[in-house]
């Protein structure tokens, strides 16, 4: 159902440079490239992700309760991704581990280097 998403970004070179090294780790590669916008995504008709400076001209800003979550296939793969995007200057919003009251739901919160929310996630469905 989602086709890509978009975060604001007020250093493009340094955000391109974040999200190259970041979302290489799970094997995704630019797709969609401008002086302003670049798009990586894993493969063609997959879900993308993209870095913008905003169209207006106006500086990017964060939206409270917006985040975008990025799903691993284990929980091994949350680990070592959320430790990349830290390692790459990322802040922590909440490490790695089982959450709440969903069984099976893994998942490691972080913000990127202009403050956008994302996380890496791993649901096993528990068994029937």
């Amino acid at each position: 159902m989602i086709g890509y998403v978009t975060l604001g970004t007020n250093d493009i070179d340094k955000a391109v440079n974040f999200y190259d090294q970041l979302l290489a780790t799970i094997g995704a590669g630019r797709f969609m490239e401008t002086e302003q916008f670049v798009a990586w995504a894993t493969g063609p008709g997959a879900p993308g992700i993209s870095v913008t400076k905003p169209f207006d001209g106006e500086k990017a800003t964060v939206g409270n309760g917006n985040m975008v979550a990025l799903e691993m296939d284990s929980p091994e793969k949350v680990d070592a991704f959320y430790q990349k995007a830290i390692e790459l200057g990322a802040t922590c919003e909440g490490k790695p581990g089982p959450r709440g009251e969903f069984s099976g739901f893994y998942a490691g919160y972080f913000r990127d280097l202009d403050g956008n929310k994302l996380n890496a996630f791993h649901f096993a469905m528990p068994s029937e």
